[in-house]
C-alpha cells in the first residue's frame, strides 16, 4: 500500500536537475526453531572522542533514538494514515539522509543535521560518517546470515559527481555506485528494482516505477532483517480468531499461540503491557498493547525501551499474536519538510557537494518497508504442557493481541530501532 504523504511540492525541470533519494528498508521476520542462544556480548568499538568521555556514536546514537520518535509521530498524526498500519525504518531513513547531508552545505546541511537531531556544535560531518560507518560495520558483523544493510547510489552517465562525495558514501555508508542512463527510464527503473530485489532476497521488487529522465542520481539506503525466534510458536496451536479493529469492526486473523515463560512488562503509567520476544540474536520484538493507542504513541520515547528491556519480569503467561504481512510505502518530502528539512526540496536546495555544476534538488524521499510475522515452519513437537489438568490450580494469566498494538524491533545491547510500526488491522 503506497501512501503519499506529500503535498503541494514543486517540480523543477528546465533550469533544476531532479535529485531523487529514495529511502528502502524491508524486515521479514520469521521463527524457526532454534536452540535457547546468549545474548551475545557487546562490541566495544573505539570511536575519537567529540567530547571528554562522549563518542560520537553514542552522540549519533542517541539522535537516531529521538529521531525514531519524532518521525513516528509525524507519521501517526497525518491525515491520511488514520486508522492505518504504520511501518518504517527510522534507521534507514536516517542513514540515507545522513549520506545526503555529505553533499550538503550552508542551511540546507543546517536544516538536515538539525532535523536528525545532530548537534553541530558537538558534531562535525566527519563524525557522523565515522559513526554510521561504525554502526553499520557492527551490524552486518552481528548477523551476516540474517542482516544485512547498506547505501547504493545511481548516477547517470552524464552526471560527474565529486569523487571526494562518492569516496565518502563509499568508505563510510558502505555505498556501491552504478552508472546508468536515466533517460531510459525503463532500463534504469529495472536495473534499481533488480538490485533491490536482490538485497531484500526479493521482498522489494518494485521501488521503483515511475522515473522522472531528468534524474540524475538515486540514492537508495536498504535493510533487510531476518529474525528467528529464540522460543517459536507451534503451528499446531494457530487458529483463527477475531481482531477488534475498531469497536464495531473485527476481521479475521490466523493468531498464533504460546504458553511459555515470556517476559513481561506492564507499564502503568501508560497503560500498556509490553511483550518481549527475542530473536536468537541480540534483537529483539517489542509488542505495545496500550488501553489507549493515543496515550501510547505521544508519550513512548527512548527511555521507555531502556525501561521495559531492564525491568522485564518473566513468568509462565497464555499469548496470542497474530501471524501478519504488511507492505507499506511512504512519500516523506511533506512529513520532513515539518521536521524542519524545507530547502533541499526547493530553489534554494544546496548541494554543491555533490556536483557544482548543475543546480540540483531533492524531488522525492520515498520509503518501503515490508514486515512478515508469523511460526515459520517450527518442527512439529509433542504440545505437552499445553492442557489444563485438574490437579493445577494456578492461574496462568492472558496476554492476547487482539486490537491494535504497537511493535519495535531493537537491538537489546545498543537499544537502536530497527524499524517501528503501528499494527491496526493485521490483513491489510
Amino acid at each position: 500500500m503506497r501512501h503519499t504523504v506529500s503535498s503541494g511540492q514543486k517540480e523543477f525541470t528546465m533550469m533544476h536537475a531532479a535529485l531523487s533519494i529514495w529511502i528502502l528498508s524491508a524486515v521479514v521476520c520469521v521463527g524457526r526453531s532454534h536452540h535457547h542462544l546468549g545474548h551475545g556480548q557487546e562490541e566495544t568499538g573505539q570511536d575519537t572522542a567529540v567530547d571528554p568521555g562522549t563518542s560520537s556514536v553514542s552522540l549519533v546514537t542517541s539522535a537516531n533514538k529521538e529521531f525514531t520518535y519524532s518521525l513516528y509521530r509525524k507519521l501517526a498524526a497525518h491525515a491520511d494514515l488514520q486508522g492505518k498500519n504504520i511501518f518504517f525504518s527510522p534507521r534507514s531513513v536516517s542513514i540515507a539522509l545522513a549520506a545526503l547531508s555529505v553533499g550538503a552545505r550552508g542551511e540546507t546541511h543546517g536544516q538536515l543535521f538539525s532535523g536528525l537531531g545532530f548537534n553541530s556544535s558537538l558534531l562535525t560531518q566527519a563524525n557522523v560518517d565515522q559513526a554510521f560507518h561504525t554502526i553499520l560495520e557492527r551490524s552486518n558483523k552481528l548477523s551476516q546470515e540474517d542482516t544485512s544493510e547498506g547505501t547504493a547510489v545511481f548516477m547517470d552517465n552524464r552526471f560527474k559527481p565529486h569523487p571526494d562525495f562518492l569516496e565518502v558514501l563509499k568508505q563510510s555508508y558502505f555505498s556501491e555506485g552504478f552508472n546508468v542512463d536515466f533517460t531510459k527510464t525503463t532500463d534504469s527503473a529495472n536495473t534499481i528494482n533488480t538490485y533491490v530485489a536482490e538485497k531484500t532476497k526479493g521482498k522489494i521488487d518494485k521501488l521503483v516505477e515511475n522515473l522522472d529522465p531528468n534524474t540524475v542520481m538515486y540514492l537508495i539506503s536498504y535493510i533487510y532483517f531476518k529474525g528467528k525466534w529464540q522460543t517459536p510458536f507451534e503451528p499446531k496451536l494457530t487458529k483463527e480468531e477475531d481482531f477488534n479493529v475498531a469497536e464495531n469492526t473485527k476481521v479475521p486473523v490466523q493468531m498464533m499461540n504460546m504458553e511459555e515463560d515470556v517476559d513481561i512488562y506492564h507499564d502503568l503509567a501508560i497503560n500498556t503491557s509490553v511483550l518481549h520476544l527475542p530473536f536468537n540474536s541480540s534483537y529483539s520484538m517489542l509488542l505495545m498493547l496500550p488501553n489507549d493507542m493515543a496515550e501510547l504513541e505521544n508519550a513512548i520515547c527512548p527511555g521507555h525501551v531502556s525501561k521495559w528491556l531492564k525491568w522485564m519480569k518473566s513468568r509462565t503467561y497464555d499469548i496470542f499474536v497474530p501471524k501478519f504481512s504488511i507492505k507499506n510505502s511512504y512519500k516523506l518530502n511533506d512529513v520532513l519538510t515539518q521536521m524542519g528539512m524545507t530547502d533541499m526540496f526547493g530553489d534554494r536546495a544546496d548541494l554543491s557537494g555533490i556536483s557544482e555544476g548543475q543546480k540540483l534538488a531533492v524531488s522525492e524521499v520515498v520509503h518501503q518497508a515490508t514486515l512478515d510475522v508469523d511460526e515459520a515452519g517450527a518442527t512439529a513437537t509433542a504440545a505437552t504442557g499445553i492442557g489444563i489438568t485438574l490437579l493445577s490450580f494456578r492461574h496462568i494469566p492472558v496476554l492476547k493481541f487482539n486490537r491494535p498494538f504497537m511493535v519495535i524491533i531493537v537491538d537489546r545491547i545498543t537499544e537502536d530501532t530497527l524499524f517501528i510500526g503501528k499494527i491496526t488491522n493485521p490483513n491489510e
